[in-house]
């Protein structure tokens, strides 16, 4: 009897000792548990994450001397792991806006505090996203006040960064590559095809990121980490989830998602959903007048009329359709190995480039049509993750990745019956193998190697649209595949408490092999063959004099290889301009230095500004050019300049960033941020231009309140002006989509918004979060965009979660 006591007693005891080491991680004002907080044992460099319900198993880190308990936006706490057993593995962490050291995964692709980096990172967390309630992933980039947003029609939104954008700007997603081989220099889109529903975090690194990322990272690299599946940590099946419904006033937005998990010992499942119906976009009342939608073109009767706009505010025809679909398995079957699936799919309707549609010639339309197909977009990702200590990593990950790329242009001329199509699919492949390994207390390796290859396939199709026959057109590109082998190594040496030096190289060899159909264009070639590499590295310093100051430098380069887009397409940039190919390009380098102050004073102000100067080598440029002996040729009907992208600038871009965050007390926050940038490129004729991709200055103020259950946000955006002389001289030519100054010139004015969001939670299961954007109602244009802002714009949504 007393044998089974005392088994029993000791069957009891291993599982309270067992579940004990589950960590629970708890909001201490609003009592809320907290999903994604990460617990850090820096001595290991190891790293877990809490669950749906706030939990995370600590058992590999027993008898830590340090663990920290990071959660951006609440205060870090650290202690050993014998001091959280005391506290019965239960944690409260205290909200506040002051943070000088974060934890983020970009940077290196391992998980690291901003304190240790040189370069500068930005966070934008799952608390703000909920927040802000944005519609879109590029609205969603706008939340951190430093990403300036360009638009050329609804379905859009191309950030410019540093004075760059569309492919000289990264993309990740899960830590792969979305730039593809057809990303082009003029304004994308593809940002759109992410589910903001579907993002748990996203970073911003600003500069350059070559040497980890390769081609492509000159201005920034924008990470976005989707839904993780989470596991249970008990024998009890972990079921959360969210059902959302929102509305939106300026665009009659409908919107609907639903993402679950569910979470056994060893594997886990979530599944997201979201579907949204934009419809035409509604511009403000206050403004001015050249902006107004007045008339448009519908086709009736076989001929294109012009009608004239019963509400000149509408921007007809701007709206649109989306779905996007996730789904991930993880099996977890033990400390050491993780694997996780990752299915993503993204599609639109055709939606009309709104500022082609504002084109004139002759006094009419200038085209009867111009619409996006439907833009698809699919990722299959395969990640396998493994923890070991031997003599080559203590970490390594391997990613095995395909996504295709699914979009197409429709255009035709006012009441011409010719359509022409254009329809390009990208298949993109990637391997990506990245190791961690502490060698020694002070210094860390990381290192790995990326293959990447891409396939395009352009066709071309013209259809008379009376008669519905269709025939063989020239395509946008030549049929061609594009290849990326590189190598990187970075080291964190950490000299003492105040002193972190990293440094890091990498070598990438590219490839391009183009083949040019000449039956539409008399091309004198008909191959393209381009084999190069090209070598980047960085080195920065980190200074922390006291544990309220930051201080950091670092010097980069970057590179961008020559993609199918920049070699191969043949498209019109501008009236009266063509653009052919160009088999002869090479990459273009970056020289990038930064220079970072952050300040704390107490639990109360933060202060920091970042400066940088980024110098542009063998820019990838339009200028003027031959073709067979002739500087011009007939395209669509019209004579136009022969141009090509060719390696023939210099360019330069300087400025700065900065901003304050303050703690009033009683859950009231106040904050501001600042950008300002200026560059200069080379004309062809030797004079200096501003550069297209350097927005005016630009910033975000922001008034904060957070409770129990009420969370508000009333915020101002803001941006300075361009004049006339100060616009780069491609956009001087778009003066249809500029405003008009007193001299009769385009010019881009500046403009302020106001904006209110909130949130209350009515239970633990029921949030409901309502937002006034541009409450003054202002009719503004940002710098370089073709379509309008919304107007005053009300949105609710309410979100009921298990």
């Amino acid at each position: 009897m007393i044998k089974k006591i005392t088994f029993i007693f000791f069957l009891l005891l291993l599982n309270y000792t067992t579940s004990s080491q589950i960590l629970t991680v708890i909001n201490k004002e609003t009592k809320e548990t907290l999903e994604q907080v990460t617990i850090f044992n820096k001595q290991t460099n190891n790293y877990v994450t809490t669950n749906g319900e706030g939990q995370a198993d600590i058992s590999d880190f027993i008898n830590a001397e340090t663990l920290e308990v990071r959660f951006l936006g609440f205060k870090t706490k650290i202690k050993s792991y014998e001091a959280f057993k005391q506290n019965n593995f239960l944690v409260h962490l205290t909200p506040t806006i002051l943070r000088i050291d974060e934890i983020v995964i970009s940077a290196t692709k391992w998980k690291q505090k901003t304190s240790d980096l040189a370069t500068k990172v930005t966070v934008i967390s799952p608390k703000a996203i909920a927040l802000m309630n944005t519609q879109t992933a590029a609205d969603l980039l706008t939340v951190s006040g430093k990403v300036f947003m360009q638009k050329s029609q609804q379905g859009g939104g191309s950030p410019l960064i540093r004075g760059f954008a569309t492919n000289r700007l990264l993309y990740t997603i899960d830590g792969v590559r979305m730039n593809n081989a057809i990303f082009r220099a003029g304004n994308i889109q593809n940002v759109i095809s992410l589910d903001p529903f579907a993002i748990e975090e996203t970073e911003i690194i600003f500069g350059p990121g070559s040497v980890i990322y390769g081609s492509d990272a000159i201005g920034a690299v924008m990470s976005f980490k989707t839904l993780s599946p989470s596991l249970s940590l008990d024998d009890e099946t972990l079921i959360t989830g969210n059902a959302l419904t929102r509305f939106s006033s300026a665009n009659e937005e409908k919107t609907y998602h639903a993402d679950f998990n569910l979470g056994y010992k060893k594997w886990a499942f979530v599944t997201s959903l979201s579907y949204n119906d934009y419809g035409d976009l509604r511009m403000g009342s206050d403004g001015l007048e050249e902006y107004l939608r007045n008339v448009y073109v519908e086709r009736q009767n076989n001929e294109d009329i012009v009608i004239t706009n019963k509400d000149p505010k509408i921007q007809t025809p701007s709206g649109y359709t989306q779905t996007n679909l996730m789904q991930k398995v993880r099996f977890k079957p033990n400390e050491k190995w993780n694997f996780e699936y990752g299915f993503h799919l993204s599609e639109t309707s055709s939606y009309s480039r709104y500022d082609r549609h504002l084109r004139t010639k002759d006094g009419n339309p200038r085209y009867g049509e111009w619409s996006y197909g439907p833009q698809k977009w699919m990722m299959n990702n395969f990640e396998i993750n493994k923890k070991g200590s031997n003599s080559f990593y203590d970490d390594v990950t391997l990613r095995l990745t395909y996504q295709k790329f699914d979009e197409s242009r429709i255009s035709r001329d006012f009441n011409d019956n010719e359509r022409e199509t254009r329809t390009e699919r990208v298949d993109a492949y990637s391997t990506n193998l990245d190791f961690s390994k502490s060698l020694s207390a002070k210094s860390k390796l990381f290192y790995g190697t990326e293959y990447v290859y891409n396939d395009v396939n352009s066709t071309g199709v013209n259809t008379d649209i009376d008669t519905n026959i269709s025939q063989a057109g020239p395509s946008r590109y030549p049929d061609s595949n594009w290849s990326s082998l590189g190598v990187y190594v970075s080291n964190q040496y950490n000299h003492s408490k105040k002193w972190v030096l990293q440094s890091g190289l990498r070598y990438n060899f590219y490839s391009l092999n183009a083949t040019f159909d000449t039956t539409f264009y008399p091309l004198p070639f008909t191959e393209a063959n381009i084999n190069d590499g090209a070598l980047t590295g960085s080195l920065g310093l980190v200074f922390r004099p006291k544990e309220d100051w930051l201080l950091s430098t670092n010097f980069s380069t970057a590179f961008r290889s020559p993609n199918v887009d920049d070699v191969g397409k043949i498209f019109d940039s501008e009236p009266g301009s063509v653009v052919v190919p160009n088999p002869d390009l090479k990459a273009e380098y970056a020289y990038n230095t930064d220079v970072s102050v952050a300040k704390t004073f107490g639990d109360y102000l933060k202060l920091e500004v970042t400066g940088f100067y980024t110098h542009l080598k063998d820019a990838m440029v339009k200028r003027d050019y031959t073709l067979n002996g002739e500087t011009e040729m007939l395209y669509d009907g019209e004579l136009s300049t022969i141009q090509a992208i060719q390696n023939a600038a210099n360019a330069h871009v300087y400025g700065f960033q900065t901003g304050f965050e303050a703690e009033l007390g009683s859950g009231i926050g106040f904050s501001s941020t600042v950008s300002y940038q200026k560059g200069e490129e080379e004309l062809d004729n030797g004079d200096k231009s501003p550069s297209r991709h350097a927005a005016p200055w630009f910033g975000s103020t922001r008034l904060t309140y957070n409770a129990s259950k009420l969370k508000a946000q009333l915020y101002a955006d803001y941006s300075g002006s361009v004049a006339y002389e100060d616009l780069p001289d491609s956009e001087k030519a778009k003066d249809y989509m500029y405003a008009i100054d007193a001299n009769g010139n385009p010019y881009s004015p500046s403009y302020i918004t106001l904006n209110l969001k909130t949130s209350y939670r009515f239970t633990d299961n029921l949030l409901i979060s309502t937002g006034l954007e541009n409450i003054t109602d202002k009719r503004y244009r940002p710098y370089s965009s073709g379509i309008v802002s919304p107007g005053r714009n009300f949105v609710i949504s309410l979100k009921a979660n298990i």
